[in-house]
């Protein structure tokens, strides 16, 4: 009776999920009373954000983000740290630069709408952008992270020059 409960429990977990979202234990070939109290089935659970410190050394001052680096957009931007860039003042709202190489925005969503200390990729202009004012949504930018310390660097007037590196 247990080896046919397990088994009809095996056979009805296959049938309602696909093979990706099934997992074993490695007992399959022990004694059904083993395998009764180890076998599991379950769903993988949705990938949870996983973050990277960044540090911005903004002429002489240091300013902390983290970065969100589940979407390939945030992946490629890491791949290009360390990076120095000018920020140029955009619309008395953000500082932009240009990157070095577009990233990609394949499992972006269309867009959003940043708050300030938001950092983001406006694929249009393949550029980065960070918020130091909130802004409206907006079509084809990505979130990639938000600043946690120092801020009022960003929003300094004029252009800054910036180097983007993996905090240690």
């Amino acid at each position: 009776m247990n080896c046919l409960a397990i088994a009809t429990i095996s056979l009805l977990a296959s049938c309602a999920q696909p093979d990706h979202l099934l997992t074993t234990t490695g007992t399959e070939h022990a004694a059904p009373s083993a395998r009764r109290d180890a076998e599991t089935v379950f769903q993988k659970r949705p990938s949870e954000v996983t973050t990277m410190k960044i540090r911005i050394d903004v002429d002489g001052a240091t300013v902390m983000a983290t970065l969100d680096n589940n979407s390939q957009a945030a992946k490629d931007f890491i791949a290009l740290l360390p990076l120095t860039l000018t920020l140029n003042d955009y619309n008395a709202t953000e500082k932009i630069s240009d990157l070095p190489r577009r990233l990609s925005t394949k499992d972006a969503a269309p867009g959003f709408d940043p708050s300030i200390g938001d950092i983001a990729y406006y694929a249009p202009w393949g550029n980065l952008a960070i918020f130091y004012k909130d802004f409206g949504y907006s079509s084809g930018l990505v979130r990639l992270g938000t600043i946690d310390v120092g801020l009022d660097r960003i929003n300094a007037p004029g252009s800054l020059r910036a180097t983007i590196k993996v905090a240690k």
